[in-house]
């Protein structure tokens, strides 16, 4: 099969590879679709250590090809996902109470064991989630990292009905935050970013007020046209952006951290205090998180913005990516 895997130069290689037998509860997929995430550019860039070798990808659906011994959750045939979370330890507190993605001994697809930007995958059965009927395969490899990433963080970042919540960075993360802020959690939307066409984009996709925080002081005008938002997520890499949603939200506001910044950032801890803002992390989400974005897509209420490329496109995917030339998810379409 053909495969996507780092080779020692910090450049993708498509090359024939074969993959082991089975073991106990694993699964094989014959791969339909695997969307290009930018944790995939930092794993490809040796920015989260050497990874040679390693097979790309963790957003991608494929077909259940055949199942190893113990498996009873999927059967050959059903159509089901390829997250970053690969397993977790099933037994430590993190698994047990509901947030197993921090599992101390987790396994990430495409970052620590392969992944699935190849023509066929293996996962474990019971962390391989169905995909609903209807909703196609290309959108639902975004919503396997991208969208349920944004779900999580907007679900946390505790936003009501009707209340004003900020999106930093409206690229492939972002348009799907403002989609599930919009038309999952009721919520008024604010789109800040300092490209043009990805705030056009954002207001079509229902977004109640777009800032090009290049040209005007983000924080500011949240602050004076509706006395700051409620929460806002930070889907931007920019450490600028970090700091503008600190100072966009109201007292006792809620900023989620997702994007991931090459630099620390300063915080004004007095600021944090006396106005009782909470900063909070987020990291992809679990098993159930992924099931309900997949519903939430297949219901319409959130489409992603996907184009299909070939696998021998990769690299030059990465250069778009790096050069900030893509809006929506690059998909690589194994059906074709």
């Amino acid at each position: 099969m053909k495969a996507a895997i780092v080779d020692k130069h910090n450049h993708v290689s498509v090359v024939d590879k074969k993959l082991r037998s089975l073991k106990y509860g694993e699964a094989l997929l014959r791969m339909e679709c695997c969307g290009i995430c930018h944790t995939d550019l930092h794993v490809k860039n040796g920015d989260l250590g050497d990874k040679t070798g390693i097979i790309l990808g963790h957003e991608g659906v494929g077909i259940v090809k055949e199942i190893g011994p113990g498996v009873t959750s999927i059967k050959i045939g059903d159509r089901v996902s390829v997250a970053w979370l690969y397993q977790g330890c099933g037994h430590c507190e993190y698994c047990l109470n509901g947030t197993e993605t921090l599992c101390p001994d987790v396994k990430n697809s495409g970052y620590t064991v392969d992944g699935c930007l190849a023509e066929e995958c293996i996962v474990m059965a019971d962390y391989s989630v169905k995909v609903p009927e209807g909703l196609d395969s290309a959108a639902a490899s975004s919503i396997s990292c991208a969208g349920v990433t944004t779900y999580k963080g907007v679900k946390i970042s505790g936003i009501k009905p009707g209340q004003w919540i900020a999106i930093y960075g409206l690229g492939g993360l972002g348009n799907l935050a403002l989609q599930y802020a919009k038309n999952v959690f009721n919520a008024k939307v604010i789109a800040i970013d300092v490209n043009e066409a990805q705030l056009k984009f954002a207001a079509e996709l229902g977004a109640d007020l777009t800032i090009n925080s290049r040209e005007q002081d983000a924080a500011k005008i949240i602050q004076e046209k509706i006395g700051g938002a409620y929460a806002a997520v930070v889907t931007a890499v920019a450490k600028a952006a970090f700091s503008s949603a600190i100072d966009a939200v109201r007292p006792g506001g809620r900023v989620v951290a997702i994007g991931l910044p090459a630099d620390s950032i300063d915080v004004d801890i007095p600021h944090l205090v006396t106005r009782a803002i909470q900063i909070v992390g987020t990291v992809v989400g679990t098993r159930q998180d992924l099931a309900e974005a997949f519903q939430f897509a297949a219901e319409g209420r959130v489409v992603p913005k996907v184009t299909k490329r070939t696998l021998e496109e990769i690299n030059d995917i990465f250069q778009e990516m790096e050069q900030g030339k893509i809006t929506g998810r690059m998909v690589v379409d194994f059906k074709s």
